[in-house]
């Protein structure tokens, strides 16, 4: 057990700001070697029986996604320590609680994986398929967090993050636990071959990553002149409303602040774009400061702005509170909103809301009765700019589920706080995750952070321009073309089930010639 959590925490340092994916081809054959001690123990040991061997697999898979959780999410914890005095007590629980439930996922597929064993290389298959099945899971159960996926191990080195373009960031998931999984074969004769053959996949998938970027240079849309604000506010102050007029001047003497060539960036400026949460008052009720964002775009320019909104129940007078972005003219006026759809749990909402808050537990956002939801995905129409598909913070994380499919953008607008986690590995992987939509959807990705990464991000993800993380200015850049959908935007959820069926047909048939032996 100890052995698996540690196997699972190594395969931490293949995830961002790491990237050390060659981790994967020691820890995965460990997690091999450790589901065949379950399955075929040494002759001096005896034979646990088969129901029981399921339940030692779990055990060990527990102990291992504990282990890699651990090591890959600890920095949340970080968001406890914003407001000290009212959420560090938390801080424990959080750090322990989120990786330990997590840790059923992995070990849900250890037993899955202990049901279709076998000996010889069949039995990469079945860890392979049972290991990305529940991480497919883990995307989606419970609202999903499919936070650092294996597959975005590849998906740092561009050439090999262009497959994401085939088959998404689960199917990649699945290739990565095959290929970094064949060293195991090393300790039989002949099975260089196993290894030799992984190697020559990553080759044949640069390659083509290769390719494809050589087909698909970076073209910018005309007309259209981007200026993203990066104001590294700490965080304790985005949600302080006495602090309404410091916030405000800082944010207008940022987005005035001169170009890189000493000109004036502002006037150049078509859409101007702040990050999420953005002011700590509701904007949308405060005619004085739409008065004042109106003056600060030219005259046929936007402000496109994460904002809290509220919204008033005409039958009860009660309200709600949306995360949204608004859209804001030359005049002042709120031409355009979208409400965020995928609230984070216990960030911006409690599960059993009105149960835990009658028990003085709140969200970390601290809003009363938490977040609604928005209705849904949807592309909004942006003046003098393609439509945009709004993605706010968090909602920039879910592979295949960000973008309305009945109306194609022309490209993603991801506005983003992640200073509630300061300087450490999350915002580097949620960026990691955010480029990689861009190249599943072949549209580019703007990205506006409070306290970064903020960066423009061209459909094959390209990184055109950015801001790193804990800086504060401004980033001038024109607006990347989008590219036709890729086959993963047009065909993802057959791609992965077809992979998917591969691989368990290769398992299962190895599991069927392996108890056929045993006859």
């Amino acid at each position: 057990m100890a052995v698996a959590f540690l196997a699972g925490a190594l395969a931490a340092l293949a995830m961002a700001p790491f990237n050390a994916f060659p981790v994967l081809a020691v820890s995965f054959p460990v997690a091999i070697w450790l589901l065949d001690g379950v399955a075929f123990p040494a002759p001096e040991n005896p034979p646990r029986r088969f129901w029981r061997s399921i339940g030692s697999a779990a055990r060990l898979g527990w102990c291992y996604g504990f282990g890699y959780f651990l090591a890959g999410l600890w920095w949340i914890g970080n968001a406890f320590l914003v407001d000290a005095d009212q959420f560090a007590w938390l801080l424990p629980f959080a750090v322990v609680l989120l990786p330990a439930g997590l840790a059923f996922f992995h070990a849900a597929g250890f037993a899955l994986a202990r049901l279709l064993w076998s000996r010889g290389i069949a039995r990469i298959l079945a860890f392979a398929v049972a290991m990305a099945a529940v991480e497919w899971l883990r995307g989606h159960i419970l609202t999903g967090f499919p936070w650092n996926l294996f597959g975005y191990a590849l998906a740092e080195e561009l050439h090999l993050a262009q497959s994401l373009s085939l088959i998404g960031a689960y199917g990649l998931t699945l290739v990565a636990l095959v290929l970094f999984s064949t060293p195991v074969a090393l300790v039989r004769r002949g099975g260089w071959r196993w290894p030799a053959l992984s190697v020559a996949a990553l080759v044949a998938m640069a390659a083509f990553g290769v390719w494809r970027l050589g087909q698909h240079p970076t073209s910018f849309v005309d007309g259209v002149q981007l200026r993203i604000m990066q104001p590294d506010l700490p965080q304790d102050a985005k949600f302080n409303p006495a602090l309404r007029n410091e916030v405000l001047t800082r944010y207008l003497a940022l987005s005035r602040q001169p170009a890189a060539d000493g000109s004036d960036g502002l006037a150049k400026t078509t859409h101007l774009i702040w990050p999420e949460s953005a002011f700590p008052f509701l904007v949308a009720q405060d005619p004085e400061a739409l008065k004042v964002l109106g003056d600060l775009v030219a005259p046929k320019a936007v402000l496109l702005t994460g904002a809290g909104r509220a919204e008033e129940n005409l039958d009860d007078g009660s309200w709600r509170f949306f995360n949204s972005l608004h859209v804001i003219d030359a005049t002042g006026t709120i031409i355009g909103n979208y409400d965020k759809v995928h609230l984070v749990p216990f960030g911006e909402y409690l599960p059993y809301q009105s149960v835990l808050e009658s028990l003085g537990f709140e969200q970390l956002t601290k809003q009363r009765g938490g977040f609604s939801t928005g209705p849904g995905l949807r592309t909004l129409d942006i003046p003098n700019a393609p439509p945009a598909g709004i993605l706010i913070c968090y909602e920039a994380i879910f592979p295949g589920e960000v973008i309305d499919p009945a109306n194609r953008p022309g490209w993603l607008l991801n506005v983003t706080n992640d200073a509630w986690f300061g300087i450490t590995p999350g915002p580097y992987q949620h960026f990691t995750e955010v480029r990689a939509r861009a190249i599943e959807e072949g549209l580019p990705v703007v990205r506006a952070g409070n306290n970064g990464i903020s960066a423009v991000i061209d459909p094959v993800g390209r990184i055109v321009a950015s801001l790193p993380l804990g800086t504060s200015g401004v980033l001038d850049s024109r607006l990347p073309t989008t590219l036709p959908p890729p086959l993963f935007a047009t065909a993802g959820t057959s791609i992965i089930a077809g992979l998917f069926l591969i691989a368990l047909i290769g398992a299962g048939l190895g599991c069927r010639n392996h108890r056929r032996q045993l006859r």
